[in-house]
């Protein structure tokens, strides 16, 4: 059984029932349902690290989902994706210089480009649907620019904007809000949007196949 271990949800059991909840979906979306990983909510940065590299020493089958923070140097995303390399970001990123597990592989190692909530800014019609009367997207990032070249304080800076004015939901809240709209975003526009979200799942699908 291939273990799923994604950076978010906190310390809160409700939170991380939702980020489960909500990884769930967009998995079950792009094919996965009857084979899905099972998916583990670590919160915060260094948890998820932490967890992914017991299970590995543990022996389990293990996958590690996290956010870059940052952009990710061309470098190391060079050619066709099988050849992409995650953990030289890491091991390079200043705040983390984390080096690869004994036991991991790039293959198992995979960025949401800058931040979680740039795959939102890929299906903005999901975005009108959940926020609803008074929800602004023109506050967004033109949509001609490349999506994972945002900065993360952009990105939250535009969902703010976009929903100050919101009548049925409040302001964009990382806890009120990311782990319900996960669940309801279109994962088709996000994998053509976001080369490293297109990555993941194509990783993932060669690591449980049918």
């Amino acid at each position: 059984m291939v273990k799923l271990y994604v950076e978010g949800g906190g310390d809160s059991k409700a939170l991380q029932g939702e980020c489960r909840r909500g990884f769930r979906m967009f998995l079950e979306k792009v094919g996965l349902k009857g084979r899905m990983p099972t998916i583990s909510a670590c919160g915060g940065r260094q948890s998820p690290y932490e967890d992914y590299r017991t299970a590995l020493r543990q022996g389990q089958d293990a996958v590690l989902l996290i956010d870059s923070e940052a952009p990710v140097l061309q470098q190391h995303h060079q050619g066709d994706p099988t050849t992409w390399k995650p953990w030289a970001h890491l091991a390079q990123r200043h705040g983390d210089g984390w080096q690869m597990p004994r036991g991991s592989a790039d293959a198992d190692c995979h960025r949401m480009v800058q931040c979680m909530e740039t795959w939102f800014l890929a299906d903005r019609a999901a975005l009108v649907a959940f926020f609803g009367q008074g929800y602004r997207e023109k506050a967004l990032p033109a949509e001609a620019n490349p999506v994972e070249g945002i900065a993360k304080t952009a990105v939250y800076d535009a969902l703010s904007d976009a929903t100050s004015d919101c009548k049925t939901k409040a302001r964009y809240g990382k806890g009120d809000h990311s782990f319900k709209l996960r669940a309801q975003i279109n994962p088709h526009p996000v994998t053509d949007a976001l080369p490293w979200a297109r990555r993941f799942v194509d990783e993932l699908k060669r690591k449980i196949p049918v």
